[in-house]
């Protein structure tokens, strides 16, 4: 990494809180590398009540952009001169980029989630799926599912200040996509929970439970919700392997991780940074197998 740094070296990073486990620095910069771009990409831990001061200091030390992760994601959409078109819907960002002081939103999460599917052999068409959690990622993979054929959403988040903003993104589904039937539910509520899981196709933990340091935990409270034939994915994607996903395994569902979701929206960030496709089949073979 040190041959590489130079007086032209630009930088990039991640911020969000906790970022100590993020495997994004190793994955961009070897791309970085392997590329032959003078990059270099770091991780900042910001709370959100830091988001505005780090994104000005983006533009001041003329950042090429940023990633962002929970909890920080709608937050720094408030700060953007220019959201895409899908976080306009979103209301969050996971990508900024900084074209000479200029900074674009964007929200590549949903697709992240939807290709990882892809790449276990599973298609979005048609299938209900739930979701747990109204957060940035969440309502990402919300409106990507919704856009891409989902039948029925069902969402689950906590019944506090932001439950209201679920609501509204249920209704700016419906109105993108009238066919997705949509509905949101409190997420404290573990019979509906468990029956509504019991008749899906798929079911999404895209909540911060399951990560470290609440990686003893699960969203999913009632195991009775799990059976052989549903596809039980985590946005998690550190520890590997969360404590929901090892309960659900145990009960025969085919589950999915959330390593190859970063891959996948990391992908889609990199394209957007440097312009250039992210050397995909060595990443997955170095930092996702």
């Amino acid at each position: 990494m040190e041959k590489r740094i130079s007086g032209h070296t630009g930088l990039l990073a991640l911020i969000g809180s906790p970022v100590g486990h993020s495997g994004s620095p190793a994955m961009y910069n070897y791309s970085f590398e392997k590329l032959g771009l003078d990059y270099a990409y770091v991780a900042f831990d910001i709370k959100e009540d830091k988001v505005k001061d780090a994104i000005a200091a983006m533009k001041t030390f003329n950042m090429r952009g940023c990633n962002v992760t929970m909890p920080d994601k709608v937050e720094a959409a408030k700060y953007m001169d220019e959201l895409s078109p899908a976080a306009q819907i979103i209301g969050a960002i996971n990508t900024i980029v900084n074209d000479n002081g200029k900074l674009t939103g964007h929200i590549t999460d949903g697709e992240g989630f939807v290709h990882n599917l892809k790449d276990h052999g599973i298609d979005i068409k048609g299938k209900k799926i739930t979701v747990a959690g109204g957060g940035g990622a969440a309502t990402a993979i919300q409106v990507q599912c919704a856009l891409d054929g989902a039948r029925e959403i069902t969402i689950f988040n906590k019944n506090d200040a932001f439950f209201e903003r679920t609501l509204q993104t249920a209704e700016k589904i419906k109105k993108a996509v009238p066919e997705c039937v949509v509905n949101v539910y409190d997420i404290d509520d573990t019979a509906k929970m468990t029956e509504e899981i019991q008749s899906s196709d798929i079911f999404a933990n895209a909540t911060i439970v399951g990560m470290k340091p609440l990686d003893d935990q699960s969203v999913v409270k009632d195991l009775s919700a799990f059976r052989p034939g549903l596809v039980v994915a985590d946005a998690v994607y550190n520890p590997e392997e969360t404590k929901l996903l090892r309960e659900a395994k145990e009960a025969g569902c085919t589950c999915v991780g959330g390593k190859g979701m970063l891959l996948w929206q990391g992908v889609a960030a990199f394209k957007l940074y440097t312009g250039q496709d992210m050397p995909v089949d060595d990443v997955k073979k170095l930092f996702f197998s």
